[in-house]
This record gives structure tokens, sequence and C-alpha cells, in this order.
């Protein structure tokens, strides 16, 4: 910048470093040069001709309004203040902050007077927000950046808000993304709701929670064709008392999830310097690999903004030369390379078709269409791979396009979906359906569970018929051994999508690459008994030579884990610190962690 000099810009200064005046100079320019704003503008006026367009779609991304600050409103409705405060100021405030705000406001006794109901409102509703562990949000948040568990709970929160009474409230994992700190919480929220004259059914999992409620309802024993029974009903008394429930053993502690007897040591690590993105505070972190690191801390303390915002897309660039935005940061560095690529296994569903299922994601299907193509009676017909596919025509039904339902859109309701008039929701032609193998013909085989079908094909003798074992066979070592090979990946759940990629990744395919795994709260849906199945899957993932690293508030889980990387003290901007960094049996000693109060129990008690 030849003409810096005579306005003292410093132009040697990162970015970063500059001051909020210097960033909008950059900007907006002045008498002396351009600004950035001025040459996307050019830029804009160029778009017809490819270049043009190509550096605009690399530079252009969404940022927040300079104008409203991100609040939404116009600047004439700054002008109206309350408490010397303006609307977008208050709903930039954190939701702990605006209770404090509305509390302390002073009003003069006809403001009092105008305002009396409206200021009740308004602070039960805070109250309520607050309660269910939601203090570190603002009110100009998008709901599109909240995690399910976040936007139950406001919605638990208006529903407390509306003072309904003789209704019935049915929650499904109240607790999903809630620290066990907020755990009391919640169920003081869910109590009062009892109290006003309402009946609440939770479907839980959460100990403390099951522990609270006044009815357990237990089903079981196992999942899938192995469950649907009610194994008990009754009090917290009484189920501890119960012989045939599962969920009984654990509470009891005759079932337990072991505290490992060695933490694994670890000399290699992938260590990130200037994380301050959301509320991180300009942190440094070293993530350490070929072992299990668990990132912990209380509901909005920072950890997905360290580890999904940050770490994942930066790695991603420099392993896969492609990413995600990454988060501010200073520096990556480290053993990357001894990492062949990373993995962020979310809860998103496997496949967008409604066809996708979980034994086509796991290539699995395509060892069963080999096998049934080799079948006497497919080889008189011609019959190939092809023709057991309900992707392509060929074999499949075509009414239906191979899903076995025929959706009819309704123009003022919602869409009605029926089964196949043609093929009896079975999916193929009657001709492919003749075919059989060991009395079974392939949508059979759709409806067995991964249970039943490791079972069938392992009584065949044949090369095809051990590789759709081998294939499912990871299904059922995370516990998914009650799902059907057939069944749609959209009526999965988010932890049931999640542990399908996990055992997709525990295929001998993928053995080979060492490679880096990123879970999102891995427990979401799942059982004491499951957990155990997923950290063997876990161990098995790290055996192999690879590395995992997984955000988690589930206190089994954080038990287990080789290392802990602790954040917090608290959410929001009283949050994105280190608190503490080292094994779980340390992590206790440590006054300033949530966690290591809550941990402390499980580890004295295993």
């Amino acid at each position: 910048m030849y003409n810096a000099d005579k306005f003292n810009f410093p132009i040697h200064k990162p970015f970063f470093d500059l001051s909020e005046e210097q960033k909008q100079l950059l900007w907006t320019g002045n008498k002396y040069f351009w600004g950035l704003k001025a040459f996307f503008e050019h830029l804009e006026e160029q778009k017809y001709k490819i270049q043009y367009r190509v550096m605009l779609s690399r530079y252009r991304g969404k940022t927040v309004c300079p104008d409203c600050r991100g609040t939404r409103l116009k600047k004439e409705a700054s002008y109206i203040k309350v408490g010397n405060k303006s609307l977008q100021d208050l709903v930039l405030l954190p939701i702990d902050e605006l209770q404090d705000f509305f509390k302390k406001l002073k009003l003069s006794k006809y403001e009092k007077d105008v305002s009396k109901r409206i200021l009740i409102e308004i602070n039960s509703r805070l109250d309520f927000l607050m309660n269910v562990g939601l203090g570190y949000l603002t009110l100009n948040r998008l709901s599109s950046t909240l995690s399910g568990g976040e936007s139950q709970r406001i919605n638990l929160a208006t529903s407390l808000g509306s003072s309904l009474v003789g209704s019935l409230y049915i929650l499904d994992e109240p607790s999903i993304g809630l620290h066990s700190r907020d755990n009391d919480r919640l169920i003081q929220v869910l109590k009062q709701l009892q109290q006003i004259g309402n009946t609440v059914i939770v479907v839980e999992h959460d100990e403390d929670i099951i522990k609270s409620a006044d009815e357990i309802i237990d089903i079981g024993p196992f999942a899938g064709r192995l469950g649907g029974e009610i194994i008990f009903q009754g009090n917290k008394e009484q189920i501890l008392k119960s012989k045939d429930s599962l969920t009984a053993q654990y509470l009891t502690g005759q079932e337990s999830i072991h505290i490992p007897e060695l933490r694994r040591k670890w000399n290699n690590y992938i260590e990130l310097t200037g994380a301050r993105e959301n509320n991180l505070k300009n942190i440094n972190v070293k993530f350490p690999l070929n072992i299990l690191t668990v990132v912990t801390g209380v509901s909005g303390s920072g950890k997905s903004s360290l580890v999904k915002n940050i770490l994942s897309p930066a790695l991603s660039k420099i392993i896969l030369v492609t990413g995600e935005k990454t988060g501010k940061y200073d520096n990556i560095s480290g053993d990357i390379k001894q990492l062949d690529n990373i993995e962020f296994v979310d809860q998103n569903p496997i496949g967008k078709s409604s066809r996708s299922n979980p034994v086509t994601y796991l290539k699995a299907y395509d060892e069963i269409r080999k096998l049934y193509a080799n079948q006497q009676l497919s080889k008189i017909n011609n019959y190939k791979a092809s023709h057991y596919s309900f992707n392509i025509d060929g074999g499949r039904c075509e009414e239906c396009q191979g899903e076995g339902f025929i959706k009819v859109e309704m123009q003022f309701m919602a869409d009605v979906t029926l089964i196949c008039d043609h093929c009896h929701g079975q999916r193929f032609k009657d001709e492919i359906l003749e075919v059989k193998y060991l009395t079974k013909n392939i949508f059979d085989i759709l409806e067995m569970t991964v249970n039943e079908a490791i079972e069938f094909f392992s009584e065949g003798k044949g090369t095809t018929e051990k590789k759709i074992v081998d294939k499912l066979s990871p299904l059922a070592e995370v516990g998914l051994g009650y799902i059907k090979l057939g069944q749609s990946s959209s009526t999965l759940s988010g932890g049931e999508s999640q542990r399908v990629k996990l055992a997709s990744f525990l295929s001998k395919e993928n053995a080979k690459q060492a490679t880096l795994f990123i879970f999102d709260e891995p427990t979401t849906g799942l059982h004491f008994h499951d957990i155990k199945k997923l950290l063997e899957a876990f161990n098995a993932l790290i055996a192999r030579g690879n590395s995992v690293l997984i955000i988690e508030h589930n206190l089994e889980i954080i038990k287990s884990a080789d290392w802990i990387i602790d954040l917090g003290p608290e959410g929001g901007k009283d949050g994105g610190n280190i608190i503490f960094e080292g094994i779980p049996e340390n992590l206790i000693k440590e006054s300033k962690s949530y966690t290591g109060q809550y941990l402390k129990e499980k580890l004295t008690a295993d």
C-alpha cells in the first residue's frame, strides 16, 4: 500500500491484530486508496466474464451485516432505549446477561406500572431458558445453528412459558448435548411441568433422569427381534430388584463399563495454536494420536468450535486438500504426516435417496446381489447382479421404482404413503422373487435383521457368503444387529446413522489407512449396554493404528478415555479456556472442572 504512511496504517501487522477501525478502513477505503468493497463491486460489474465469477465464488461467503451487526433491525430502532440499551444491544447479549439486565432494570413508577405484566413474561421466559441450560445462547442465534438437544430444550422452555395444564408432554432424549451439571436443572424443569398439572413421558437413557422418574417402564430384554417386551414397570426402588432388566443390572453395578486397567501412552500429536473462533480464548491445544482422546466441558464451552470448526477443516485442507471454511487460529503443526486420512463422523443421514440403506452403505448388498445372480434359476433366465438392484431398471418393480411404497401427494394435506399395489411392498418383480437361496428370496433377505442375516449366511460355505458375513459383522459389533438390511436410511436416528458410518470404517477394506476419526456425541440414543459395545469398536479402530477424538458429555466414555481436554469453566463468553489436559484420574483433582466433579463418582465407584 503506497499511501499507508499518509494515514499511519500498519501494513506489516496481521489482519486479525488490526483494530476494528482499521479493519473497517480496509473495507471502505479513503481518499488515498480503494477499499475491498469497491474492489468487489468492480468484480460484480465484470461477472459476465468467467474469470471474475471464479474469483467472486472464491471469496464470497456469509458474514455479519455491518449496518445492523446481525440484529436484523433497522438503525432507527436503536434510537429507542430502555435502561440505556437498545433492542439491538439486548439481542446480542447472552441469555444469562440478559436475565441479569432485566432483574436490575431501574424504572420510574409510571414505567413500572406500564411494563409490569410485560416484565413478568420476559423474566419468566428467561428463567425457563436458564433452567434448561441455555444461558450461553444469544437471542439472535439462528435456529439452523442449534443442535438437536438445544432445539428440544427451547421447545421445552416455550411449553413452560405457555403455562399449560392438563397436557401430555412426550420428550425424546432431552438430555442430548447436556452436561451432567445441567442435568439437575433439566430434571427440575420436568418436575415443574408435572407439578403444575401435566403428565410428562420421557424416552431416555441418562442415569440421573431414570433415577428421578416416578414411574419407570423398561422395554427389552434386547433390541430388534429380541426386544419389544415390557421387562419392568414400577418405581426406581423396585427396578433395582428386577432380575430381567438389563437397565437394572447397570444401575445396581451388577453390569458395568469397567475403567481401563492402563491408559494408552502417546508420543505423536497435532498441535493447534491461537484458536480463537467464537468464544475460544486464543488457546493452544495438543491432540494426541493413536489413543482415545475426549474433549469435554459444559454446554457452550467451545468444544465444537475447537474440534468441528477449526481442527477438522484445517486438517482436511492439509491431508485431503479440501475442506470447509476454517475457524480462526494461528498455526497447526505436529505429526500431521503420520495421518493418511481424517473422518468427521457426524449424525447426518447415510444417504439422500429413500432407497439407500445400511446394507448398501457397507457394500454388503453388492455381494448379496452377486450371490443371487449365481443361483441356477438366475443363470437360466440370464439374470445379472443388476437385476437385484432397486436403483436401476431390470428386476425392480417399476411401479414404485424399487421402494415398495408409493407416496401420494395431497395438495392441502400431508402426503400419504401407500404400499405398492403392484409388488405388494416386495420391491421386485415376481420372476425375480422366484429366485431363492436356501429358501429365501431377495426380499426375504432385505427383511432380515443384521443378526439374522449373519446367522443365515454363516450356513453357506462359499467365498461370497463369507464376504457378506464379514461386511455385516461390524454392524453387530457397534450394536446395530437389530436393524433390518433393507431399512431406509431416512428411518435411522442420528445416533444409528453415526454407528453405521463407524461400522463401515471397521470393515477390513479401510484397515490400511492411518485415520483420525472425530465423533460428535456418539452416545446419543445409546443404552449402557450399547455404550460398552461402542467402546469396543473404538478400541478396535485404535488397535489398527488409527486415532479417535470424541466430543462427549457421557461420563462412561469420559472415564474410559486415555486423554481428556476439558474446556470451560462455563458456557458462552465465560468459556473457551483450557481447564485441564491429562488423564481422568487427574481430572477429578481439578477443582475448576465441572466434568471432574461429576466424574469423581464414576472413577471411585468402579
